[in-house]
């Protein structure tokens, strides 16, 4: 059994899907509908620069959807291969948000307008410069919330994403991160400090919590095709309802993809397959359990190579 999963933000570069577009006039037209839903030029954006501009949350973020969901219809349309013959669909952080799309529960225009609203909102919870995200390397998720849980009256930095064996992400303000990245120095642990313009996944996203919650108690969930994994449980969404809970919590809360994916493997998944920019999945699904098999779907070659 296969799972479909999609990647979050740190995936984009300049130019993903050019082949697509160039190729095949449905992702030319969803391009198109994206711009116009967005009232800017996000297919300029991605396919031509500057960096600076994709790399700002509140393009990155709907930019890399529009890829994900570009590469699944082409997978779906023009090569007939059935990807809702599996189990589950799930995805990092705003990659939810592809897979909520792609298995229909909402409608392509309903999530990039959604996420371009997230991406802005989380981009200006706190103002530039006074929060950030460092990574964790080689050390267990026990470790790290040990050495927090001892200095939580010196400093407050919280666990963002539990990627997989060994990668840890966390959040904090600027001089908290300091004083934790000099804690990991002493202990031989090592860090390196992200370029994120803001501190995802922790409390100082209040603010985008605040706007999240009223724009998507606006929108109406459809019934999807698949079972959806949730980053906030790392474990199956049972209705609309809940779904809509789980995506204003994801904005503060911790992403459990190192959990989730030990849960679908649990659950008789033994293949997973990346739609969207990059491979950043696929690697951090091999440090997690090296017997799965793993596609990463960026070009037409990668497609035809899909067995299901």
């Amino acid at each position: 059994m296969f799972s479909v999963i999609f990647p979050g933000q740190g995936s984009q570069i300049i130019g993903m899907g050019k082949e697509f577009y160039e190729k095949y006039d449905l992702v030319k037209k969803l391009f198109k509908e994206a711009d116009d839903a967005l009232d800017t030029s996000l297919s300029k954006i991605i396919l031509e620069g500057p960096k600076e501009e994709l790399d700002l949350t509140v393009n990155t973020q709907p930019a890399i959807f529009l890829i994900s969901y570009s590469i699944f219809q082409v997978i779906k349309k023009e090569f007939d291969i059935n990807l809702h013959k599996a189990k589950y669909f799930a995805g990092h952080s705003l990659g939810e948000y592809s897979a909520i799309a792609c298995a229909g529960y909402l409608d392509f225009q309903e999530t990039i307008k959604i996420l371009k609203i997230r991406g802005d909102a989380m981009q200006n919870s706190v103002p530039k410069g006074k929060g950030g995200m460092v990574a964790v390397l080689g050390v267990t998720v026990e470790n790290i919330e040990n050495i927090l849980e001892k200095n939580k009256n010196n400093f407050l930095v919280e666990i963002a994403n539990d990627n997989s064996e060994g990668q840890i992400v966390l959040s904090g303000k600027t001089h908290d991160l300091e004083k934790f990245s000099s804690i990991l120095k002493v202990n031989k642990i090592k860090n390196i400090k992200l370029p994120v313009s803001a501190p995802f996944h922790c409390s100082l996203m209040s603010k985008a919590t605040d706007i999240m919650k009223n724009e998507l108690g606006k929108l109406k969930f459809k019934k999807g095709s698949n079972v959806l994994i949730s980053n906030i449980t790392a474990d199956e969404i049972f209705n609309a309802d809940e779904l809509k809970d789980l995506l204003v919590k994801q904005i503060e809360n911790r992403v459990r993809w190192r959990e989730s994916v030990i849960n679908m493997i649990k659950k008789e998944i033994n293949q997973f397959i990346e739609i969207g920019p990059g491979n950043v999945l696929s690697r951090l699904v091999k440090r997690i359990d090296k017997k799965v098999t793993v596609n990463s779907i960026n070009n037409e070659e990668d497609i035809k190579n899909i067995k299901i």
